[in-house]
């Protein structure tokens, strides 16, 4: 792990002698840790000029490896350490509306079972809102869709994707059909969410298919948006992951083509707290896979479950 460490170092810095005041430790033993570590992967990492260094294509495609490396087993250390003392582990997220916090339970209950300490604060918000708590750091670690007005210090893990499909009540006049169309939207009141991250390219599809929203209703959250649908006010066009309840019914819309990609983001370089770090590196190692395929029948949605 030193040898990483020291890797790492030279990655960031491309100058040996910077690397070595950084990691504290004499130039000649970093050398002798980083020709090792060659040595081990078989190939040149860095190809030293004077004061400069440059990563070889061995050690360019190394460095994102061994830095995720290198973090994963400083969480697992933290997290040994955290459950031998006892300590509490507080954990501040931010999470988008519009991402249901369903899926990723099971992952918050073993961050709870790895860390007894563990002090959770929730935040809910738009995607603006989300990126605001980041940025200032009310927030530890953000989940939401793709954001408007990335900073480049935003760092962020792409974790899965989500189709966005058509929802009514269940006694809707399209509850009971295999499919619809643009077209059957036509005289149907839409129920926009303009708190989603993707509300922009909700709407340029919608007047891409000759949807206009003259007989629109806008709102700021999810649970609004299905309160109003559910008492059939108008339809939706949302993401399949959204949580859902009775009486909703999603139906296959030809020709949408919208999918989201929800992410895990992070302020790059601020230090991780021992909750945060150990989080983001579950969500990394997680099976996000996800079924985008769709039956050919609508589903009536229920409690706890999604609808296809």
């Amino acid at each position: 792990m030193h040898h990483i460490r020291y890797f790492l170092a030279v990655g960031e810095t491309l100058n040996l002698t910077r690397a070595a005041e950084r990691c504290h430790v004499a130039q000649p033993a970093l050398t002798r840790a980083i020709k090792a570590l060659e040595s081990e992967l078989g190939g040149e990492l860095i190809r030293r000029e004077r004061a400069l260094s440059h990563l070889t294509e061995l050690g360019q495609r190394m460095l994102p490896m061994l830095r995720q490396c290198y973090d994963t087993a400083l969480a697992a250390k933290k997290v040994a350490a955290s459950i031998r003392n006892g300590e509490a582990a507080p954990l501040s997220i931010a999470v988008s509306h519009t991402v249901a916090l369903g899926r990723f339970a099971p992952t918050l209950r073993e961050l709870s079972r790895a860390l007894p300490g563990l002090q959770l604060k929730l935040y809910r918000g738009s995607g603006s809102e989300v990126a605001e708590y980041l940025r200032l750091g009310t927030a530890e670690l953000a989940i939401a869709g793709p954001l408007e007005e990335p900073w480049s210090r935003l760092d962020s893990l792409r974790l899965f994707d989500e189709p966005f499909g058509l929802v009514v009540s269940g006694t809707h006049r399209l509850a009971t059909r295999d499919t619809a169309e643009f077209k059957d939207l036509a005289s149907e009141t839409l129920l926009i969410n303009t708190g989603c991250e993707m509300v922009g390219e909700l709407r340029a599809c919608l007047e891409a298919n000759g949807i206009l929203e003259t007989a629109a209703h806008q709102v700021a959250t999810q649970e609004d948006l299905l309160a109003l649908v559910k008492a059939d006010l108008g339809v939706a066009i949302i993401p399949v992951g959204t949580m859902e309840t009775n009486g909703l019914c999603r139906i296959p819309l030809k020709q949408l083509n919208l999918v989201r990609s929800v992410s895990v983001y992070t302020f790059a370089g601020r230090q991780r707290a021992t909750a945060c770090g150990t989080l983001f590196n579950m969500l990394r190692a997680a099976d996000w896979g996800f079924n985008t395929g769709r039956s050919n029948r609508p589903k009536l949605v229920d409690d706890g479950t999604q609808a296809h």
